[in-house]
């Protein structure tokens, strides 16, 4: 197959771009060094300053090594410019969030595109004056050089980040991208899972797997994976009390209903509550949360038989939030089932979906025949109403936010916009108000509803839910869940906020 080398610099959509050229179906992986194997390479975006002494680099005497097409994404944009001897600076007014690019549609990187495009941007920094052999195909209200190309070295360069959705046409470039590289597309999801169960299989041998299922759509497919890799794998669903009213009874029955085997369901809410009392830290309590999940596997793998190997249902998005994949990336916030598991534990990691992407693994649980409802599922976090309820963890808390849960779910259930949205769900700040009731003064909790709109979970938009459908949510809210008297919206994309609240 011809491959696409994407450089790591750390950046929050770095596996995003290989994910986007996997799409167009040329094979794209994360590399560190280039080889004559990569019919060209990109340079991710990343949180560094190019001009400062510790931020990454390229490779010495990359451009030497090289003689296939490179495209530069926002830090890497400004990387080739600094590695070959033009100025990269503050600019005078940071750009996050979508722009207007006015484009220079006589660059073979624009072609189909319109002269005036909705990009998003995502930095302060940028390039302030070009090397010999440079010009600008692309520029917006702030910043003069938000693309340019070296016809003669096939090199190009956009400030703007085209893999992400908000760039609307920015699959475009990527694709222009790969003609100019000259790339062939014989790359298939279908073919990866069918090398993914071998590699599970190889991986595993005739050791036993013990896996936390939380009756989401990764871990279920993850699951389901280890089922039909044909290896000794046993399930535990874990009631951690931080669960949604209706989750436990779902799980039992899907799980039922798929035939796996070899399937436990304990409850463990008074271990989890206790050891989350007075931690208001959101890292803190993903470390606990993951901390006990890895004792409570542990400690059913001793009743049961040993087990040598961890099975979850990580998928990449998690990974690159809690800064596992490269040296470089900021931590966003870590996943209890990466960031916060333990430095030591005795089980070994076995990950079906660690590389791939929300709707990618929706569409492996196509491929496996899951039920079309449960697939289409909104992602739930593994720590659970833990990390929706915004500091102290208490019962009455999670309690409000269980029945709140229910009522905002139900309302937009009911009213057609669940398959619209990505995520919708209350959150409860900790935080009394004052309010009326029947003529009388009262003093309770704020809930905040989050509902957003995207494709993967690497960015997202708000939704512009209508404004009856609002009021019915406050309405039904306040009626119904005692100890709430305020209902807010958030109308925060991502970024700068992430979806969750911790």
């Amino acid at each position: 197959m011809d491959k696409i080398g994407i450089f790591d610099f750390g950046g929050q959509y770095c596996h995003l771009i290989a994910r986007r050229i996997r799409d167009l179906g040329v094979y794209a992986e994360i590399i560190y060094e280039p080889t004559n194997e990569y019919k060209g390479f990109i340079l991710s975006g990343g949180p560094g300053d190019v001009y400062r002494e510790k931020s990454p680099k390229l490779p010495d005497n990359f451009f030497d090594k090289v003689n296939v097409p490179v495209l530069g994404i926002c830090y890497g944009h400004q990387m080739i410019i600094q590695t070959l001897g033009g100025d990269v600076n503050i600019g005078k007014e940071r750009e996050y969030g979508r722009k207007m690019v006015t484009l220079n549609l006589s660059s073979p990187l624009f072609e189909g595109l319109a002269e005036q495009e909705r990009a998003w941007m995502s930095h302060f920094d940028e390039v302030k004056r070009l090397p010999e052999g440079f010009e600008a195909i692309g520029n917006t209200d702030v910043c003069d050089v938000a693309a340019y190309q070296n016809l003669d070295k096939n090199i190009f360069g956009v400030q703007f980040h085209p893999e992400v959705v908000h760039t609307p046409n920015g699959v475009v470039i990527l694709e222009n991208f790969l003609k100019i590289a000259n790339c062939k597309r014989e790359w298939k999801l279908e073919r990866w899972v069918e090398k993914r169960l071998k590699e599970i299989k190889q991986q595993v041998g005739d050791k036993k797997v013990i896996m936390g299922v939380s009756g989401g759509v990764d871990s279920t497919v993850a699951a389901v994976m280890l089922a039909k890799a044909d290896i000794n794998a046993h399930f535990i669903y874990v009631d951690t009390g931080l669960m949604r009213s209706y989750d436990t009874k779902e799980v039992k029955e899907i799980f039922s209903n798929l035939g796996i085997k070899n399937f436990l369901a304990v409850n463990e809410e008074k271990r989890f509550l206790e050891a989350l009392k007075d931690i208001t830290d959101p890292e803190k309590k993903r470390e606990i949360i993951g901390n006990i999940f890895i004792e409570i596997f542990e400690d059913n793998a001793t009743k049961i038989g040993e087990f040598d190997f961890l099975g979850q249902g990580t998928i990449y998005p998690d990974r690159i939030e809690s800064a596992q994949p490269s040296e470089h990336a900021n931590v966003i916030k870590s996943h209890h089932n990466v960031g916060g598991l333990p430095k030591k534990m005795a089980l070994k990691l076995v990950e079906p979906l660690e590389d791939l992407y929300k709707d990618e693994v929706r569409r492996i649980g196509k491929m496996m025949n899951l039920p079309e409802k449960f697939i289409n599922r909104h992602p739930f976090p593994g720590p659970g109403l833990a990390i929706r309820i915004l500091g102290d963890i208490t019962k009455e808390r999670l309690d409000i936010l269980k029945k709140a849960d229910t009522v905002v779910t139900q309302i937009i259930e009911e009213n057609g916009l669940y398959d619209n949205l990505w995520q919708v769900f209350p959150a409860l700040i900790p935080i009394k108000s004052v309010g009326v009731m029947g003529d009388k003064r009262t003093y309770e909790y704020i809930i905040t509803i989050r509902a957003v709109e995207s494709l993967d979970a690497m960015t997202a938009d708000w939704s512009k839910l209508p404004y009856e459908i609002l009021e019915e949510i406050s309405n039904q809210v306040i009626n119904k869940v005692h100890g709430i008297n305020r209902v807010l919206y958030d109308i925060t994309s991502k970024p700068p906020g992430t979806i969750e609240y911790e």
